[in-house]
């Protein structure tokens, strides 16, 4: 291709400030060094680690500028030295987490988060050599990376090791959802709480994740899938996905883990906190059967707030753990899922509630702040 190591002048979504709208503007992508991969992103969408970067609620996170985006799908359009598993042209999704093959955390079978490109939300700079890919156009100053990947732009620079080649059949609008959202929550249901059939599931938070929850339980055969919302405008979506029975906290006169525990006459085996709120954490806890329960975290926490459970609850038989990408090897274990959705196993169709052109980034971070989307699919 012409563009091989050459610089690329492009569209970018940068982020200036904390809250401020993204600014469109032509930035430079410098060529791929060793063990990169520049990448043309045709799909991108934003997930709620995208709208907390964008808010700044982490102090970690204000890094400005920045090009924020890790939800994307996209073609090769070169490669740096020592890349050999893909090549221009190749169908690629980024993966925020990444995995090297390498390191004794991707040696073994259980674990996902690989020592040297693990999800880090203070990484502003490329492994390589310390340095950002970015530049603004005009005067050439610096611009950080965003987890990984930094997919808010028509070309990005990110390790090998956090990019994944996938089947070109595969239509790159529908597989973007696999790099993030819907592998966590089918992830979470079949790798960390390992539903069973005839398992009974609790799930707060009924965005992206928690819908993807729901198609996993479903998909394993789950007797009961109860969805906890404050907002209803989700339920039928919801229902599509599995979703048999769902409780409105703001319509209920009890607690919700008392209404879960009715309904299941004891407690579910298995609940998710998708919402990322300290409340939702424990009453999905308290949500559980004694003695057999799990509980699964999922929702971005940005607040310093500690876990709301005292240790001595935890003699009681319940358990609680979190997941990062659903407990998946992004390399070696997502292709699995890839093969499911190919087959028809999982409905990806639900989870696209907009689509947009990328110059319209900013109303797409609103409908997702104000609750009225579930995947914004931007197309570049």
């Amino acid at each position: 291709m012409e563009t091989q190591g050459k610089v690329i002048t492009c569209r970018a979504a940068v982020a200036w400030g904390a809250g401020e709208p993204l600014v469109m503007e032509d930035v430079k992508v410098d060529p791929p060094q060793r063990l990169e991969v520049r990448l043309r992103i045709l799909f991108t969408s934003i997930c709620h680690t995208d709208l907390s970067a964008w808010k700044g609620e982490n102090e970690s996170q204000r890094a400005y500028p920045r090009i924020l985006g890790h939800e994307a799908a996209g073609i090769v359009e070169s490669v740096g030295e020592g890349v050999e598993e893909m090549k221009a042209g190749d169908h690629v999704l980024p993966i925020f987490t990444g995995e090297c093959g390498d390191c004794r955390v991707c040696k073994q079978d259980e674990a996902n988060l690989c020592e040297r490109f693990r999800v880090d939300p203070m990484k502003k700079v490329m492994v390589t050599d310390g340095k950002t890919r970015f530049f603004t156009s005009k005067d050439n100053k610096p611009i950080y990376h965003f987890l990984n990947t930094s997919t808010f732009s028509e070309y990005t620079v990110i390790d090998s090791a956090c990019v994944l080649k996938v089947n070109p059949l595969f239509p790159l609008e529908k597989i973007s959802l696999l790099s993030c959202g819907v592998s966590t929550g089918v992830g979470a249901a079949w790798n960390v709480a390992d539903i069973q059939p005839g398992s009974t599931v609790a799930i707060f938070g009924l965005g992206a994740v928690g819908l993807a929850v729901a198609e996993g339980a479903r998909v394993r055969g789950a007797s009961k899938i109860i969805g906890i919302d404050v907002n209803p405008d989700k339920f039928p979506l919801g229902r599509e996905a599995g979703i048999s029975e769902f409780i409105n906290p703001k319509e209920s006169d009890k607690a919700v883990h008392e209404r879960v525990r009715e309904i299941t006459e004891g407690g579910v085996e298995c609940s998710f906190e998708c919402a990322g709120s300290i409340e939702a954490l424990r009453e999905a806890f308290l949500s559980t059967n004694s003695g057999v329960g799990v509980t699964v975290l999922l929702g971005v926490h940005a607040s310093p707030q500690l876990l709301p459970i005292h240790p001595m609850e935890l003699f009681q038989g319940r358990s609680i753990t979190a997941s990062v990408f659903g407990g998946f090897k992004p390399k070696t274990q997502l292709p699995f899922l890839i093969t499911q959705c190919l087959q028809g196993l999982l409905n990806l169709d639900l989870f696209i509630s907009h689509q947009l052109p990328f110059h319209d980034i900013n109303k797409a971070m609103q409908l997702l702040h104000q609750g009225k989307a579930i995947r914004c699919l931007l197309r570049l």
